[in-house]
């Protein structure tokens, strides 16, 4: 179990806080509206009214501990500056921030945070690619501007071949992370190289976002 401290209890904050809980972790929350403290208390470990940007707020909550921190206090960039600035006094090392512009993230970089999140540039981006990919494309998820990772149906003209035959890795210049069969519910987290691929499989795989678009189109 690790800790985590989130700053901030809008949408995006409070989704960070319950999933985080959810999957066994001690969340710490703080929020200046006692409403959405409220609303998300049952699903945190404490979430307390305050100013999550002072340093003696978070010193009561305990954060110093904490594995990382997120920063969502909306488009606010002094309150990022000042939330991120305050979690870096109380020792905490990563820190995660939330930004409403391209002007905010350039901002909040020059203070080194760890990562910025951008939700509505990175869902839009994510909805436009699976639009223009095929109808065998299930889920993408783009890590950087040129990588990404997707999963999708075994093709028509896979199926039945195994991935050495395929060789995607020199075809496609693709990786198979993991396959899952949508049938049984099993994952091969290792694929066997040497096992035919069925129409009830999905695949996982990794590579450049002009790779991924090539095998999505795949019949």
């Amino acid at each position: 179990m690790k800790r985590f401290i989130v700053v901030g209890l809008g949408n995006f904050g409070s989704a960070v806080a319950a999933s985080l809980f959810e999957k066994g972790h001690e969340v710490l929350a703080v929020d200046v509206s006692p409403d959405r403290v409220d609303q998300i208390a049952a699903q945190t470990t404490r979430a307390a009214v305050g100013d999550g940007t002072r340093v003696d707020v978070l010193e009561r909550l305990g954060v110093a501990d904490s594995e990382a921190g997120v920063v969502s206090t909306g488009d606010d960039i002094a309150a990022s500056v000042l939330g991120t600035m305050a979690l870096r006094d109380v020792g905490v090392a990563e820190i995660y921030v939330k930004v409403a512009s391209p002007e905010h993230a350039r901002v909040m970089m020059k203070f080194g945070v760890t990562e910025v999140i951008f939700p509505e540039r990175e869902s839009a981006l994510n909805l436009a690619q699976r639009i223009v990919q095929s109808e065998s494309l299930l889920r993408y998820v783009q890590l950087d501007t040129d990588f990404a990772m997707q999963e999708m149906a075994v093709p028509n003209l896979w199926t039945g071949k195994t991935l050495r035959e395929l060789d995607l890795r020199r075809n496609y210049r693709l990786s198979v992370v993991a396959i899952q069969d949508v049938i049984t519910d099993a994952y091969q987290t290792a694929p066997d190289p040497d096992s035919p691929l069925k129409d009830s499989e999905v695949l996982l795989v990794a590579g450049k976002v002009d790779d991924l678009s090539r095998a999505a189109d795949v019949k």
